[in-house]
């Protein structure tokens, strides 16, 4: 029937989670469809807006072989140092501090990422989604999912009927999937505000990008390839900023214009990159971490924000959306592969025990350091100067920190 589409799998949402997972399915010949509410070229934001991820060095490998790296490689800026402190606004940076060198992570390690611009990608992705043969992509539709032991469908509005094994939601924290499910998630708000936006400078930043703590939250500076039209003229010398602020503090921040941000962007940077320029536009988020109880239901599997969410303080949110779609993609191939069925029980069950251990650690870790660094509690500033002291002279547990945030320490695949 012209108005069928038969599918192993069905993608709703294709962002950059849902996307890659959908690419790199389709790239080993598995019929796959994604469904998404938006249209996709107007997703791309031609022009820069001064949003980047951060791609870990293992996540670079999962776009490798989806078939986006190549289309995302020039403009990839890589990560090959990183310097953490801690400190008080106004006030000289702690003596203690910590720097990562990509090469004691191990021959293997390569940089520790890559900052990609957020339109790069977009365009990476909707060029690729509309070469590979395997693929079928509906955007902008609504879709109707019903689920059964026996299969899914999906009722794409105008449309046609898609008939799959197993559908994947991959459309955020707020997912309908999710919800219709019935899996109940934990929320752990925060009262501080997300900034995000990028900086052109005086001096290189020589591929370091640095973690400052202070005492309303992280404030990151991370390297960016040079852009031609961040500004008139182009920005040779540019960086991404992340900035954590209570959130009363950053509705004001946002109201300051371009002199006075610039001003307060610098406070928190010092001087290393000289002057500092705002280009781009200024994105805010409201912070709070939150984990589903389940990550799948009958023909369904959640990946990426409709699965988990974390405090940016490590930059892993994204990468630890790539790390689900890493182990998810494994065993949808295998499956397909020796015949099996994409969306079986057990499979969906050895899914969520590769990666509920992960994305908990991380979830802990990240709550954890949030709370002890972003307060002014003179005893916590102890516990974390002596905290950066035991790393330091711990290059074992240095190491390691190193390979968990480069997604190269990490058990993709459960073994029983």
């Amino acid at each position: 029937m012209a108005d069928r589409l038969d599918v192993a799998v069905c993608v709703i949402g294709g962002g950059p989670v849902g996307g890659t997972l959908a690419c790199r399915l389709a790239a080993s010949g598995i019929r796959t469809a994604v469904v998404d509410r938006a249209p996709l070229p107007p997703m791309e934001h031609p022009a820069f807006d001064g949003r980047a991820y951060a791609v870990a060095a293992g996540s670079r490998r999962l776009l490798e072989q989806a078939g986006l790296w190549e289309l995302l490689d020039a403009a990839a800026c890589p990560i090959l140092d990183i310097r953490v402190s801690d400190g008080q606004l106004g006030r000289p940076a702690s003596r203690l501090f910590l720097h990562f060198d990509h090469r004691e992570a191990g021959d293997d390690a390569g940089p520790f990422g890559f900052m990609v611009e957020a339109r790069a990608l977009r365009v990476a992705l909707n060029a690729h989604v509309a070469a590979l043969p395997a693929l079928s992509i509906f955007a902008p539709a609504e879709a109707a999912v019903e689920r059964t032991d026996a299969g899914a469908t999906v009722h794409v509005a105008g449309g046609p009927e898609i008939a799959c094994r197993l559908v994947v939601a991959a459309e955020g924290r707020n997912s309908p999937l999710r919800q219709a499910a019935g899996i109940p998630i934990t929320r752990l708000p925060y009262t501080q505000t997300g900034i995000v936006t990028a900086v052109a400078h005086e001096r290189p930043h020589h591929n370091v990008a640095l973690e400052h703590f202070l005492p309303a939250g992280p404030f990151a500076q991370l390297p960016m390839a040079p852009s031609p039209d961040a500004e008139a003229g182009g920005a040779p010398n540019l960086s991404a900023i992340v900035w954590t602020e209570r959130t009363e503090v950053a509705r004001r921040m946002l109201a300051r214009d371009d002199a006075d941000f610039a001003s307060a962007i610098r406070r928190r940077l010092r001087d290393h990159l000289g002057w500092v320029r705002p280009v781009g536009r200024r994105w805010t988020y409201p912070l709070s971490a939150m984990h589903a109880h389940r990550y799948a239901d009958t023909r369904l599997a959640l990946v990426g924000d409709a699965a988990h969410g974390i405090h940016p303080i490590a930059g892993q949110g994204l990468n630890l959306g790539f790390r689900d779609v890493i182990a998810l993609a494994e065993l949808l191939i295998e499956a397909h592969a020796s015949g099996g069925d994409v969306g079986a029980p057990a499979l969906l069950a050895r899914y969520q025990r590769s990666r509920r251990p992960d994305n908990l650690l991380m979830l802990a870790a990240t709550d954890g350091l949030d709370r002890l660094f972003s307060n002014d509690s003179r005893l916590l500033r102890l516990v974390r100067d002596v905290g950066i002291a035991a790393v330091r002279r711990a290059p074992p547990l240095k190491r390691a920190f190193m390979r968990q945030a480069m997604g190269l320490g990490v058990v993709q695949r459960d073994g029983g």
